[in-house]
């Protein structure tokens, strides 16, 4: 295992920053924020929902691709959590003395990297393989999600920067490697009980 890491000595002014605005904002955008940053992650879900039910009336091939999405989100998740034991970074609420919206997590529930960002930006990565606008539309959504794990004061910036980097990387990784499988595969797929979640 590596030492664990010190986040405010990496970017604990920008932190500071950030969650000293927050705790000055008006009541009614912290409480967006806040639920959003609960619960925002149900976003990407009901997109990866209606990537594979548009991909299905594309065909075979497109369903495939739209399956694989919440694979690499998997994928990127278990990258994630691997990270977050090596490095042992304590949340930021245990190093500064700041109040923060979101309540400080348990102790040995590491910081770095953001699970959040790295499932979101994993989605969006992945979800571009599947359609360009939910890609997009995704991005739109991770970026938010990064941003609000800051604002409630539960991640550093660069937790959340490496989370994204790190989220995005796995997914594309493992979107292309499926869009090199056997070009017969789907259609091979298609004739066997996967045919419902294959073709409409």
């Amino acid at each position: 295992m590596f030492p664990a890491l010190s986040g405010t000595s990496v970017d604990g002014p920008l932190y500071r920053h950030v969650v000293d605005l927050a705790r000055h904002s008006p009541a009614w955008l912290d409480g967006l924020v806040a639920v959003w940053s609960a619960y925002g992650l149900a976003v990407f879900a009901l997109l990866m929902l209606v990537g594979w039910w548009r991909a299905r009336r594309a065909g075979a091939d497109a369903a495939l691709t739209a399956l694989a999405v919440p694979a690499a989100v998997l994928a990127a998740f278990a990258a994630d959590s691997v990270l977050k034991l090596l490095v042992r970074e304590d949340r930021p609420c245990r190093g500064l003395a700041f109040r923060t919206l979101e309540a400080c997590p348990a102790r040995g529930d590491w910081s770095f990297p953001s699970n959040h960002a790295a499932i979101a930006f994993a989605a969006a990565v992945a979800l571009y393989f599947v359609s360009r606008r939910l890609g997009v539309v995704a991005a739109v959504c991770a970026g938010l999600m990064g941003a609000s794990r800051v604002w409630v004061g539960v991640h550093y910036p660069h937790d959340v920067a490496a989370g994204a980097a790190l989220g995005a990387a796995v997914a594309f990784v493992v979107m292309t490697a499926v869009s090199r499988l056997p070009k017969d595969l789907p259609k091979r797929l298609s004739g066997t009980r996967l045919r419902a979640l294959l073709v409409s």
